[in-house]
């Protein structure tokens, strides 16, 4: 006969709990029924795993995605790191640190919880290995990606797989950065080259404006003054035919002569001096539309190397991914210069487009043009790298085509990234009323 089941009070319970809390018998007793018996159990809330418990492994990667240099050094400092070591020197100790279950650890530790506070409680809802790989694709796409690998790797529910895939792909997008920086630095020693050529052009083009306008105005002077002198004389002139009318009429009909023909070529010299006067203020008025070219050439030159100066000094761990600002359109570029036809290739695969180059047949077949034009989205070419007759050929084939084009001032970079933030703000589309594919 089994034994019967035996049943204890609200007291007796208690006593038992404490007892096998107390470890009085020598071993745990899981004390769990249901709601209806009134039992108790006791769960081990879940907890995130610490620095020093990752993988020694992981740790370099961590704190070189997770932590910026300067926020990293400052940390060092208070343990043990001196001012004159390099962020190399610091990294190297900050990971040896990690690894020990120290002050320093435990420090950055808090520094890295702090800091991506918003991540980890993103992650927090995750139970299983789908749900967490969920949320750092999610964290990857919105660009978290320093806060969504510190939330991930400390997560418990994060498995072996899901750890290798999250430490590959940082890995690998290292690279990928490393590589874009290198394409940055080139484009922004090729820009800064550019904008001290043109910084020179603008000074030497204000200061012949200056000496221009120094000119005209000396001209404007002497002119003014040269009438002030004829009207003087044509005065004194007057009095004195109207003393000689008294006297002899053929001396005042013979001054009257004298005085007239020296006025006629008065009035000739004053209007040759207007006339060049004119003509400065047209050639001020060409010059001054010149320097606002260069004055825009400069700006977008200067736009350009303030963006790649931002991109140099925003290392704050979060990776972005390349713009898009072209939407995988197709560039044509015809003509320019082997100097900087280079930086403006790739200031076209920086913005997600994409770049296809033609000389103009000086050392491509100018067959191969009519072949690449109907695959661009846009055709560019600098008016003063190519000659007369191949801009009207290429006219003719962009209008036969339907392949909008669109004319630079120079070959330069500035030029370009102008002119194609220009024509993306007015989407102007150039077509012709009227075209006859036999005459052209």
């Amino acid at each position: 006969m089994s034994a019967p089941p035996f049943k204890l009070n609200a007291s007796g319970l208690a006593t038992l709990q404490a007892a096998t809390t107390a470890g009085a018998f020598g071993f745990e007793i899981d004390l769990c029924c249901d709601s209806n018996s009134h039992a108790f159990t006791q769960h081990t809330p879940q907890t995130r795993t610490k620095l020093h418990e990752l993988d020694p492994q992981l740790h370099c990667s961590v704190i070189g995605t997770c932590l910026h240099p300067k926020d990293l050094r400052k940390l060092m400092l208070r343990h043990g790191a001196t001012q004159d070591m390099s962020d190399l020197d610091v990294h190297h100790a900050a990971v040896h640190m990690a690894m020990e279950r120290g002050d320093a650890s435990k420090a950055i530790q808090k520094a890295l919880d702090q800091k991506h506070a918003g991540a980890l409680k993103q992650f927090s809802p995750a139970k299983d290995e789908r749900a967490l790989e969920a949320a750092w694709r999610a964290a990857w796409s919105h660009g978290d990606i320093a806060g969504g690998y510190w939330a991930l790797l400390t997560h418990k529910a994060v498995t072996s797989t899901l750890l290798q895939l999250a430490y590959g792909e940082v890995h690998m997008l290292s690279h990928l950065m490393a590589s874009a920086n290198r394409d940055d630095l080139k484009r922004f020693l090729a820009l800064e080259k550019e904008n001290s050529e043109l910084r020179e052009r603008l000074e030497r083009r204000q200061s012949k404006h200056e000496e221009t306008l120094r000119e005209r105005d000396h001209v404007l002077t002497q002119e003014q003054a040269r009438i002030l002198h004829l009207e003087a004389r044509v005065s004194q002139l007057q009095v004195q035919e109207n003393a000689a009318s008294r006297g002899s009429e053929p001396s005042v009909a013979e001054l009257v002569a004298l005085q007239t023909t020296r006025r006629e070529k008065a009035e000739r010299a004053a209007e040759k001096a207007w006339q060049e006067v004119q003509r400065l203020q047209d050639h001020s008025a060409d010059l001054q539309l010149h320097m606002n070219d260069l004055a825009e050439e400069l700006n977008a030159a200067e736009h350009e190397l303030q963006r790649l100066s931002a991109n140099a000094a925003a290392q704050d761990g979060a990776f972005t991914a390349p713009q898009k600002k072209l939407q995988d359109r197709i560039i044509l570029y015809v003509g320019g210069r082997p100097s900087s036809t280079p930086s403006i290739r790739d200031f076209v695969h920086h913005r997600g487009g994409e770049f296809l180059h033609h000389d103009g047949g000086l050392e491509t077949r100018k067959g191969l043009l009519t072949a690449l034009l109907p695959r661009a989205h846009l055709v560019v070419f600098p008016v003063d790298c190519v000659d007369h007759d191949s801009v009207n050929h290429l006219k003719r084939l962009c209008e036969r085509h339907m392949v909008p084009f669109m004319p630079l001032r120079t070959a330069s970079l500035a030029s370009f990234a102008r002119s194609l933030q220009r024509e993306a703000d007015t989407r102007v589309v150039h077509r012709p009323s009227h075209f006859c594919l036999r005459h052209g």
